[in-house]
This record gives C-alpha cells, sequence and structure tokens, in this order.
C-alpha cells in the first residue's frame, strides 16, 4: 500500500513538476527521485528504538540544483537517496527528528521524502545545520537527502535521526 502510494505520488508529482516547470524529461531526470538505489545505505528502526539517537556517518552535498526541481528549496544534493529509513509504530514522543550536522565547514540542507510521497525541506535549523521534524510521524518508508547548500561534494557528516527533542 505504501509503495503503491509512494509510485502514484511521485508519478504526479513529476507530472505537476514537467507541466509546472516546462521542463523537458532530461532536466526532471537530473531532479532527485526517491525510486532509486541509496548511496548510503538504509536501516529500520521500531518507535521507542535505543539507544537514541540513531546515528549515520556519511557525506553532504551534490551537483544536483534543488531550486530547479522544488519549489522554495535551496541548495544540492545527489539524485539518488542518501538514506533510507524504514520507520514503523507510533512514537512515544509524538515526533521523528532528522537533522544533518556537517563535519566539516559546510552549510548543510536537507531533503526527505515522507511515506505518503510529500516533501519536507530545511536549511538552517541550528546554525547551519539542517533538520526536519515530523510531528505524529507515520510509519513507513523515509528517503533522505544530505545535500548542501553550495554546490560541492563528499563534505563529512552525520545524519541524527532522534525521537527526542533537537
Amino acid at each position: 500500500m505504501v509503495k503503491s502510494l509512494k509510485s502514484v505520488m511521485a508519478a504526479l508529482g513529476a507530472a505537476l513538476f514537467l507541466v509546472g516547470a516546462g521542463a523537458g524529461g532530461a532536466q526532471a531526470q537530473a531532479c532527485p527521485s526517491w525510486n532509486n538505489p541509496t548511496v548510503f545505505g538504509s536501516h529500520s528502526l521500531n518507535a521507542g528504538f535505543m539507544p537514541d539517537p540513531y546515528v549515520r556517518n556519511l557525506t553532504a552535498g551534490g551537483t544536483v540544483d534543488l531550486a530547479r526541481c522544488l519549489n522554495g528549496g535551496s541548495g544540492y544534493v545527489v539524485t539518488r537517496p542518501d538514506f533510507r529509513l524504514f520507520y514503523n509504530g507510533s512514537s512515544p514522543t509524538g515526533r521523528l527528528v532528522f537533522a544533518l550536522e556537517a563535519r566539516s565547514n559546510v552549510d548543510t540542507v536537507l531533503l526527505v521524502n515522507a511515506p505518503d510521497g510529500t516533501w519536507h525541506f530545511n536549511d538552517d535549523y541550528r546554525g547551519y545545520n539542517s533538520a526536519v521534524v515530523f510531528n505524529n510521524p507515520m510509519s513507513g518508508q523515509y528517503d533522505v537527502w544530505t545535500g548542501s547548500y553550495s554546490r560541492s561534494s563528499n563534505n563529512p557528516a552525520q545524519l541524527i535521526v532522534t525521537e527526542l527533542q533537537y
């Protein structure tokens, strides 16, 4: 059910993007797509997971300009999700947070595709680090892109997933 809903939402989103932007297929293919293998793998977490936070080392940045793909988005990512989280259950705190902390001097951006197919973007949640907070998070697949505000790549960073305050 979640997969089919995501497929429908992705197709609708791509169609609306193409119509709204007047773009050709080549440009749309250069935008982020949740329907690709991840760069840094995946993990499953059940609500109330321990230890909290879950931390994944990865790199931030890319060459795909979000301004061309996402209304209101700015920064650069890669086309494939950097990480995929499968979340199951009901958060005991009523929240699920994805945070991106740079381990270098880079301004991060964070893009998350939620289980219902909606896109969530953040830049500068805490200083130059990014975070996306889901209140009453749904179970399912979360695809995460760890980007940078300026076009760059291979910037050491940590993805932090927590149900606690961030």
